[in-house]
């Protein structure tokens, strides 16, 4: 199990490139529950650790993932009403997706608050920068400054992300990072699967628990 958790491991890292940072980003980006930081800080390192790809590229790439989510949002709320957007936050799917009747009135209250700078400051606030993109639709915001707004937002974000990814690789390179994990893998192992399973156990549980009205 160690050995195949190492090669798991190394092999994640060394296949990351370019078209997965747009394609997890952009699913980070959307409705779907899925931490940038596991994206951006593991590309940033490897672009340290083999050269394969540029730090410029990837803040670029992660930018136009983030860009392409949200306009799966503020397209899907801009089409669909907020009435339907309303009924899915309170469906079982919804709450699978980490998403509730609560939340997307937050992003609103932040929407009406802050105004169309909402979607590029949002964009770094956690709980508020996947759903920003909600409310900018609901509200019929122009499409060209949303792009603007959420282009920069997101670049900004990504930037913070990729500086911690470099510092990470001056902190510990590359096959330092493996042997450590090589040491430790049975403990790192049982850990993973701990939290595979209660993060699992935790989407069930929201999406069969009772939804809102």
């Amino acid at each position: 199990m160690e050995d195949q958790l190492v090669e798991l491991f190394r092999g994640a890292l060394e296949n990351l490139n370019y078209g997965w940072v747009i394609l997890l980003m952009a699913i980070e980006s959307s409705f779907i529950p899925f931490p940038s930081e596991v994206v951006m800080i593991p590309a940033a390192y490897m672009a340290c650790a083999d050269g394969e790809m540029s730090i410029p590229m990837i803040i670029i790439c992660g930018t136009i993932g983030a860009m392409l989510g949200a306009y799966i949002n503020y397209c899907l709320s801009l089409w669909l009403g907020r009435p339907i957007i309303y009924k899915f936050a309170n469906s079982r799917f919804g709450h699978m997706c980490l998403i509730d009747q609560q939340k997307v009135e937050k992003a609103e209250r932040y929407f009406d608050s802050h105004g169309a700078i909402s979607t590029l400051i949002g964009r770094m606030i956690p709980a508020i920068r996947q759903l920003i993109s909600i409310p900018a639709g609901l509200a019929k915001m122009n499409f060209g400054s949303f792009s603007l707004y959420t282009c920069l937002g997101a670049a900004i974000w990504n930037s913070i992300l990729v500086g911690i990814g470099v510092a990470c690789h001056k902190a510990i390179d590359k096959e330092t990072l493996i042997s450590t994990i090589s040491h430790y893998s049975h403990i790192i192992g049982y850990t993973a699967i701990a939290l595979c399973i209660l993060i699992i156990a935790y989407l069930i549980w929201q999406g069969i628990k009772k939804p809102n009205n």
